[in-house]
Protein backbone atom coordinates (compact mmCIF):
# COMPACT_ATOMS: atom_id res chain seq x y z
CA UNK A 1 0.00 0.00 0.00
CA UNK A 2 1.32 3.42 -0.90
CA UNK A 3 1.03 6.22 1.61
CA UNK A 4 0.15 9.57 0.05
CA UNK A 5 -0.25 11.96 2.98
CA UNK A 6 0.34 12.48 6.69
CA UNK A 7 -2.27 11.20 9.10
CA UNK A 8 -2.94 10.47 12.72
CA UNK A 9 -5.22 8.42 14.92
CA UNK A 10 -5.77 8.21 18.65
CA UNK A 11 -5.18 10.65 21.49
CA UNK A 12 -2.96 11.45 24.47
CA UNK A 13 -5.64 10.19 26.87
CA UNK A 14 -4.91 7.46 29.38
CA UNK A 15 -5.27 3.93 27.93
CA UNK A 16 -4.90 5.21 24.36
CA UNK A 17 -2.12 5.64 21.83
CA UNK A 18 -1.51 8.52 19.44
CA UNK A 19 -0.14 7.37 16.08
CA UNK A 20 1.32 9.86 13.60
CA UNK A 21 2.34 8.52 10.21
CA UNK A 22 3.81 10.05 7.08
CA UNK A 23 5.25 8.72 3.84
CA UNK A 24 8.96 9.11 3.16
CA UNK A 25 11.01 8.99 -0.02
CA UNK A 26 11.42 5.59 -1.62
CA UNK A 27 14.23 3.44 -0.25
CA UNK A 28 14.31 5.44 3.03
CA UNK A 29 13.00 2.50 5.02
CA UNK A 30 11.00 2.50 8.21
CA UNK A 31 11.64 5.02 10.95
CA UNK A 32 9.61 4.18 14.05
CA UNK A 33 9.71 6.36 17.15
CA UNK A 34 7.95 4.94 20.19
CA UNK A 35 7.30 6.55 23.53
CA UNK A 36 5.31 4.67 26.14
CA UNK A 37 4.44 4.98 29.79
CA UNK A 38 4.85 1.19 29.93
CA UNK A 39 7.97 0.92 27.75
CA UNK A 40 9.86 -1.43 30.08
CA UNK A 41 7.02 -3.93 30.29
CA UNK A 42 5.48 -3.72 26.80
CA UNK A 43 7.84 -1.80 24.51
CA UNK A 44 8.92 -4.91 22.59
CA UNK A 45 5.30 -6.04 22.16
CA UNK A 46 4.23 -2.63 20.85
CA UNK A 47 7.14 -2.56 18.38
CA UNK A 48 6.16 -6.07 17.21
CA UNK A 49 2.56 -4.94 16.62
CA UNK A 50 3.75 -1.90 14.66
CA UNK A 51 6.02 -4.03 12.46
CA UNK A 52 3.22 -6.57 11.95
CA UNK A 53 0.78 -3.89 10.77
CA UNK A 54 3.32 -2.28 8.44
CA UNK A 55 4.09 -5.73 7.01
CA UNK A 56 0.37 -6.49 6.60
CA UNK A 57 -0.08 -3.41 4.43
CA UNK A 58 3.33 -3.86 2.72
CA UNK A 59 4.59 -0.45 3.84
CA UNK A 60 8.35 -0.01 3.69
CA UNK A 61 9.03 3.73 3.44
CA UNK A 62 7.40 5.43 6.42
CA UNK A 63 8.01 7.67 9.40
CA UNK A 64 5.79 6.56 12.28
CA UNK A 65 5.59 8.17 15.71
CA UNK A 66 3.63 6.39 18.45
CA UNK A 67 3.00 7.89 21.87
CA UNK A 68 1.43 5.24 24.07
CA UNK A 69 -0.37 5.86 27.34
CA UNK A 70 -1.02 2.23 28.27
CA UNK A 71 -3.31 1.23 25.40
CA UNK A 72 -4.59 -2.31 25.15
CA UNK A 73 -3.41 -4.44 22.24
CA UNK A 74 -6.72 -4.13 20.36
CA UNK A 75 -6.56 -0.34 20.65
CA UNK A 76 -3.02 -0.29 19.27
CA UNK A 77 -4.08 -2.38 16.26
CA UNK A 78 -7.12 -0.16 15.64
CA UNK A 79 -5.18 3.11 15.86
CA UNK A 80 -2.43 1.83 13.57
CA UNK A 81 -4.90 0.55 10.98
CA UNK A 82 -6.84 3.82 11.03
CA UNK A 83 -3.70 5.94 10.63
CA UNK A 84 -2.41 3.73 7.80
CA UNK A 85 -5.70 3.78 5.88
CA UNK A 86 -6.00 7.54 6.31
CA UNK A 87 -2.43 8.05 5.07
CA UNK A 88 -3.16 5.87 2.05
CA UNK A 89 -6.40 7.78 1.45
CA UNK A 90 -8.18 4.42 1.56
CA UNK A 91 -10.40 4.77 4.62
CA UNK A 92 -14.09 4.34 3.98
CA UNK A 93 -17.09 5.18 6.09
CA UNK A 94 -15.69 8.14 8.02
CA UNK A 95 -14.73 11.71 7.27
Amino acid sequence: MKLVKKSQAGSFESSDILVLIEPTEQQQGRVVELQSSVMLQYGDSIRKIIAEMLDKYEIQDVHLIANDKGALEATIYARLETAILRAADAQQGTL
